[in-house]
């Protein structure tokens, strides 16, 4: 079985409003970033990998599976939603025990991997806490335990830090990069310091489309010689918003150093050219496709 994701020319429409144009990517094992702002159709694409939603045209294989093959495609996917929620009355074990009974595991079997999964997310000790009772953090960690109770091949995450504090981030991230060592795990997020700190390849989609696809490294290098730095005075900073694509402010006593993209040098005091990171490639990406950026909106 091919452990890879192909899909091709794809579209997908809700009634008469298209909300995926063409879609081409190749996705295989390891950890793959999908980045873009809300609304730019990754949460549509992510369920339709998931065989949740129908696509309207173009071809998708999951692991050589024609996703029409709905039934085939859930066996070896465990997806994790941005809204996701289960049983809060249950214990954390219990539920993850019932959802795996759900999955047709045996008895003796299901209670080995429920048990290999609480270590695996680090919740053995609050096993016997009911779902309502755990941090925002610890479902998002029960989340991902459930979507693997069944041993899939390919685990697709949508949002899954919206919310977290830094450290339960950290912790969430750390998870699925060691999850991504047996399979196919797809990050669906904008926020750039998740895709940042766990994957290699990435697409970036806006508007159901997708803007560029390739490894983190590559996109930085497109964005060289497009990102600036320069010291403004505070009075200014309203109008300078309005003039270029802001990717950060740093308040000094006398001014606002600011980080900025262009396609020339602006005509700024103290303007030095630097060079890019991830959060100023994507939003150049962003600005070289068309898309309104302006002032790093």
């Amino acid at each position: 079985m091919d452990n890879k994701i192909i899909i091709k020319n794809m579209d997908k429409f809700y009634g008469r409003k298209q909300a995926l144009f063409g879609i081409d990517l190749t996705i295989e094992k390891g950890m793959f970033g999908l980045l873009g702002r809300n609304g730019a159709g990754k949460t549509t694409l992510m369920k339709t990998l998931a065989a949740l939603h129908k696509k309207k045209s173009g071809e998708i294989t999951v692991c050589g599976i024609p996703i029409e093959k709905a039934g085939k495609i859930r066996a070896i996917t465990g997806y994790l939603p941005q809204d996701f929620s289960m049983y809060p009355n249950m214990k954390t074990d219990e539920a993850l025990d019932y959802l795996g009974a759900l999955s047709g595991i045996p008895n003796k079997e299901r209670k080995q991997r429920v048990n290999s999964l609480l270590r695996k997310v680090n919740l053995t000790e609050h096993r016997h806490k009911k779902v309502k009772e755990l941090s925002g953090g610890m479902k998002r960690r029960l989340g991902i335990a459930q979507a693997l109770i069944h041993e899939p091949k390919v685990l697709i995450v949508d949002e899954p830090t919206a919310g977290l504090d830094p450290e339960e981030r950290i912790r969430f991230r750390n998870l699925l990069c060691e999850v991504a060592e047996e399979r196919i795990v797809i990050l669906s997020t904008h926020i750039v310091g998740d895709i940042e700190a766990t994957c290699e390849q990435i697409a970036i989609m806006d508007s159901g489309k997708i803007l560029w696809r390739g490894a983190v490294s590559e996109l930085i290098k497109k964005a060289e010689g497009h990102v600036y730095t320069a010291n403004v005075e505070k009075q200014f900073i309203s109008q300078i918003k309005k003039e270029y694509i802001i990717t950060g402010m740093l308040s000094q006593p006398d001014y606002i150093t600011v980080r900025l993209i262009s396609d020339a040098e602006p005509d700024l005091p103290n303007v030095e050219m630097t060079e890019p990171d991830l959060e100023g490639a994507y939003m150049y990406c962003l600005y070289s496709s068309g898309c309104d950026v302006k002032g790093g909106e």
